[in-house]
């Protein structure tokens, strides 16, 4: 039997997960009037919509459900035009100005892809966990749901840094904090200072030597089964609320080998949401930094957003304006902010008034993007380059009407 050959699309941008941060870098792109699709393998909304309160994302005062925000974000999204695919995706190749992102049925080419694609929390894998998962009695963010436990008692599982800071941060609002530790007496995997500081709070209880055996209750999780590692005990611990930090996974596993990624295996992305790759941007809990909220992701994919409009531009006026035709170019690559950078001017627009029939001058300013520098290889400024057979000659750095003829 013949094999079926996959269909082919083109797109401006490929968005590769529909949480926060990659619904709204739909958005932008969306409303940037670029060709968008985002691919989700499972639920749009990412693991917000596991979240019945979200009660601090800044203009809903009244708090919101998870579901019901991200419900908000993706028909926005879908107002600008952002398709939507519900796929999951198996493969990618990055590299090139042309991105390939491969699903079970379809081949998707793309200028840019924004990886968006999240993370998952570590689990136990006790009996019963999956039961209460997500709103059910297990969470895995004391931020989004420590004020709902109010007065209540919660457990926390895990000895790190997130684990004990987390918990000191739930005994301003729980009555009691108890954590589960699988180690001896007084050790920990967190740092000295939290440490410390977690032994001297009252409202937390440390379990030493324990693990979960089980979890317990009917709809909502009612207890949690501690199982002593030295003396092979089991006893149920009544709780109202169990919090989970053990670690967390990226979902990055498709782009290692081509992405740059952290030892953990996050995204390494700089304050533009550039990654190791040009065209190819990061947002959200996938990405490596120190705060993990529906806000910060946002946040993200604004950024992102902006700079795959800006990029495409760029690509657009580089291969359309700079390198593109038969009729040799001057590019004059400059920072506005710069005295001397502004005084050359005047030199290039002479130069362009006297010989409008013999070369094409493109004026370049990075004062805002270093994008087209990058691409004519130019780290320094003021700096013109030739252009000749779509590809740079020369580079002049001594600016002057008589150098630049005599290079051309």
């Amino acid at each position: 039997m013949a094999r079926r050959e996959k269909k082919v699309e083109e797109y401006d941008v490929v968005i590769i997960g529909g949480g926060a941060g990659g619904l709204t870098a739909g958005i932008y792109c969306g409303r940037a009037k670029l060709n968008t699709l985002l691919i989700e393998k499972s639920l749009v909304g990412g693991l917000a919509t596991y979240t019945n309160d979200i009660e601090n994302y800044p203009g809903f005062p009244e708090g919101s459900t998870g579901i019901g925000l991200m419900n908000l974000f993706q028909k926005q999204a879908k107002r600008f035009g952002v398709k939507f695919k519900l796929t999951d995706v198996k493969s990618v190749e990055l590299e090139g100005e042309v991105k390939t992102v491969e699903t079970f049925r379809t081949t998707y080419k793309a200028k840019v892809v924004i990886i968006a694609t999240g993370g998952r929390p570590r689990v136990t894998g006790a009996t019963n966990e999956e039961k209460f998962l997500f709103d059910k009695g297990i969470s895995f963010c004391a931020t989004c749901d420590a004020a709902a436990n109010t007065g209540k008692d919660v457990l926390v599982i895990g000895s790190g840094d997130a684990a004990i800071e987390e918990g000191m941060f739930l005994t301003k609002f729980a009555r009691k904090v108890y954590v589960s530790v699988m180690h001896d007496t007084g050790k920990m995997d967190c740092n000295e200072i939290a440490k410390e500081a977690a032994l001297a709070n009252p409202k937390m209880e440390f379990l030493w030597n324990t693990v979960v055996d089980s979890f317990e209750g009917d709809d909502y999780l009612d207890s949690v089964v501690l199982k002593n590692l030295k003396t092979g005990d089991s006893q149920p611990l009544k709780v109202d609320e169990c919090f989970e930090f053990i670690g967390y996974i990226p979902n990055t596993d498709i782009f290692k080998g081509q992405i740059d990624l952290t030892k953990q295996g996050y995204v390494l992305g700089n304050e533009q949401m550039e990654t190791n790759i040009e065209g190819v941007y990061v947002v959200g809990d996938v990405k490596e930094k120190f705060l993990k909220q529906v806000a910060t992701a946002v946040g993200d994919g604004a950024i992102a957003g902006f700079a795959t409009e800006k990029y495409i531009a760029e690509s657009e006026m580089f291969h359309d304006q700079i390198i593109g035709g038969e009729i040799t170019g001057v590019v004059y690559v400059y920072n506005a902010a710069d005295a001397k950078s502004r005084e050359l001017l005047t030199v290039i627009q002479e130069l362009e008034e006297d010989n409008t029939d013999k070369f094409r001058v493109t004026r370049v300013d990075v004062y805002k993007s270093l994008g087209l520098a990058n691409r004519l290889g130019i780290k320094e400024f003021p700096c013109v380059a030739v252009i000749k057979e779509g590809k740079v000659d020369k580079y002049i750095k001594n600016i002057t009407k008589e150098e630049i003829l005599a290079s051309i």
